[in-house]
């Protein structure tokens, strides 16, 4: 009698293996950097740039990329005294540089942005393997540097009508997120302005892509300063020094709180954008198709920017709804090596995100993971790496998955400060009281949402949100161009910017002039 049981299936197909994309090795691309700006790179390490030179001296950190482990060339750190130096020869440039006619400022920039162009490819695979960008938002990254200075060159006439240069250079001291849309647009925009520019170089990652992009607006007589160091041997110079005009700077509020109280207790012009816990509500809510197509976008680089959503508070009596529609969105997600391919012509991956900035931070963002677990948070959901998406037998140390918790507990960080990390965590509420209560759990944020079916809730809850940017059921962002960007509370500190305040932040106007933004003694909205 013929069995009636179903046979086995085959053995699945073994994946087929991944490699690297040829032409994208990060040797090619470091001499690709020495064939274009050899004046700024030596055969293993990038230059300081100061005093119109490329400078050696300092030594130079080891690096690695979190792509794969492998060695990169680090940032080379100058000492305190050096700095200092380098300080006073941006001032010089500055006093020649705020008398230079506007014409051919706007020549000299938009010459800038013509190389910048030219080496847009490039300038993206740097960070792909400095900063783990997949490729889409690396090319996303120089693109909006470049559009948004032509915007300025374009437009800057009417923005500086009646308004002079500072009386000193601008300290750029930012993150290492967004080494172009933010650190290289907010400098092309200030000597655009009438400014020398001075950068630090971010320790944990960009140092080739912002070597590079500073040697070619050098090139065309843009003031530009560049170098690297620690936080503590530099902030007197960057910070403190008299010479400095304003000091602009992107990062974490411990860091950021140093900057305010110095720049505070000398009457400074600053610029502090910091982080904050930026919250998605959800309450009175049905279009459930629209959020799912929305959840996968939120995790663009792994949350690793200040205008992530890392916290969902929702309505308790909508959660089993909200899962419905979140926990097939996150299984969604895509995670991997981002120049890894099948075939050598296949073009490169579509990914949510690659690795973390480093192995450390991944280490302890899995860290704060398990202790919120073993405190009483819920785990909703656990991502699993998909063997097919990186190199067989890579380094895998930086990566982290997407990782879901329900209610972390107040001991955790996780609970009040932004993860910097593609970990979600949700609190459910019961009452609108609780709903604000929660989604303003961090003194202040930069953007928030709320999704809400009725307008006239929204209209009526929205104001009581402490986000400079509050979305009816869409996220918010930065921006670029025209729209302005600030924040409430702690995640901000300073002048707002974005539009023509980038260019008010970074230039003087009529006396007693108030600038809108978050200041110890007033906030002024624009």
């Amino acid at each position: 009698m013929p069995s009636t049981l179903t046979p086995n299936p085959p053995p699945p197909h073994p994946p087929t293996p991944v490699l690297l994309k040829p032409g994208t090795a990060y040797a090619d691309a470091w001499q690709r950097c020495l064939d274009a700006a050899p004046e700024a790179f030596r055969d293993d390490h990038a230059l300081n740039l100061w005093g119109a030179a490329w400078q050696s001296g300092g030594r130079t950190l080891p690096a690695s990329t979190p792509v794969d482990g492998s060695p990169i060339a680090g940032a080379p750190r100058l000492d305190g005294a050096t700095a200092q130096r380098a300080v006073r020869a941006a001032l010089d440039q500055h006093r020649a540089w705020r008398h230079i006619p506007l014409p051919e400022r706007r020549s000299r920039i938009a010459a800038a942005l013509d190389a910048l162009t030219a080496h847009r490819d490039l300038l993206a695979l740097l960070l792909v393997w400095e900063i783990g960008k997949p490729w889409r938002l690396a090319a996303a990254d120089v693109d909006r540097a470049i559009d948004g200075v032509r915007w300025y060159v374009d437009g800057i006439e009417p923005m500086l009508a009646g308004r002079t240069p500072l009386d000193g250079p601008v300290s750029n001291i930012a993150s290492w997120n967004y080494p172009m849309s933010v650190l290289v647009h907010a400098a092309l925009v200030q000597a655009l302005a009438g400014n020398a520019v001075i950068a630090k170089t971010p320790t944990d990652g960009g140092v080739a892509c912002l070597t590079l992009a500073m040697a070619l607006a050098a090139r065309e007589g843009v003031p530009v300063t560049l170098v690297g160091g620690s936080g503590r041997e530099l902030n007197q110079p960057l910070v403190r020094a008299p010479e400095i005009g304003c000091v602009s700077f992107v990062g974490g509020r411990d860091t950021g709180a140093d900057v305010a109280t110095a720049v505070g207790g000398l009457g400074r012009r600053h610029i502090l954008e910091q982080e904050g816990l930026n919250t998605w509500g959800i309450w009175n809510f049905s279009d459930w198709e629209r959020l799912g197509a929305v959840i996968p976008k939120l995790f663009d680089y792994g949350k690793q920017r200040c205008t992530a959503y890392p916290r969902f508070v929702v309505q308790r009596s909508l959660f089993d709804a909200f899962l419905d529609t979140y926990l097939p969105a996150v299984r969604s997600v895509r995670v991997g090596h981002p120049l890894a391919v099948a075939d050598p012509a296949d073009p490169l991956p579509e990914l949510d995100f690659g690795p973390l900035i480093n192995a450390a931070k991944a280490k302890e963002l899995t860290d704060q993971v398990t202790e919120a677990v073993d405190r009483g948070a819920v785990p909703l959901y656990r991502g699993r790496p998909d063997g097919t998406r990186f190199l067989p037998g890579q380094d895998t140390s930086a990566y982290v998955h997407p990782v879901t918790l329900l209610n972390p507990p107040p001991s955790s960080p996780l609970h009040h400060a932004e993860p910097f990390g593609p970990v979600d965590t949700i609190v459910l509420v019961d009452t609108e009281a609780e709903l604000l209560a929660a989604m303003n759990a961090s003194n202040g944020a930069l953007v928030a949402t709320l999704a809400t079916d009725d307008q006239a809730t929204y209209d009526r809850l929205a104001p009581q949100i402490r986000a400079f940017k509050t979305g009816h059921g869409v996220p918010r962002s930065r921006g670029d161009r025209a729209e302005l960007f600030g924040g409430f509370g702690a995640s901000w500190r300073g002048a707002f910017v974005g539009g023509d305040l980038l260019v008010r932040a970074v230039t003087q106007g009529p006396a007693g002039e108030r600038l809108p933004g978050n200041f110890p003694e007033y906030q002024l909205m624009p």
